[in-house]
């Protein structure tokens, strides 16, 4: 039985490790905000019209479809295409964070992180 979240406080969280996933949740859910987590680009795909996301918060090195193709794909959704995203990664080259902000990424940041990094860039772009 799938519960209801707030509405406009959802953050989806993609990352193929459970344990990172976790420590992103419990930052963000002490912080006041509901969590939908996907284990890569393609699950998170198909959580994006049951629990419509107010900001996502994606890693780029994901089996089955990466977060950048992710990135990419939401930007030609009508109904997500002005959903922001934050990249939590290990990827730092230039390179990457620009094609990050050509596939329509918001902010950038690098892993390892301190949770208040995160939720801070999240209280910017999801007020």
């Amino acid at each position: 039985m799938n519960t209801p979240l707030p509405a406009g406080k959802t953050i989806l969280v993609i990352d193929d490790s459970s344990s990172f996933r976790t420590v992103v949740k419990l930052a963000l859910q002490k912080a006041g905000y509901a969590v939908v987590e996907a284990v890569d680009g393609e699950d998170a795909v198909a959580q994006l019209d049951t629990h419509p996301p107010a900001l996502i918060v994606c890693d780029v090195n994901m089996p089955r479809m990466d977060g950048l193709s992710f990135a990419r794909h939401v930007k030609t959704t009508a109904d997500h295409r002005f959903t922001p995203i934050i990249m939590l990664t290990t990827e730092s080259q230039d390179a990457k964070k620009a094609e990050g902000r050509a596939a329509g990424v918001r902010a950038w940041i690098t892993k390892p992180f301190q949770p208040s990094q995160l939720v801070d860039a999240v209280a910017r772009l999801c007020p």
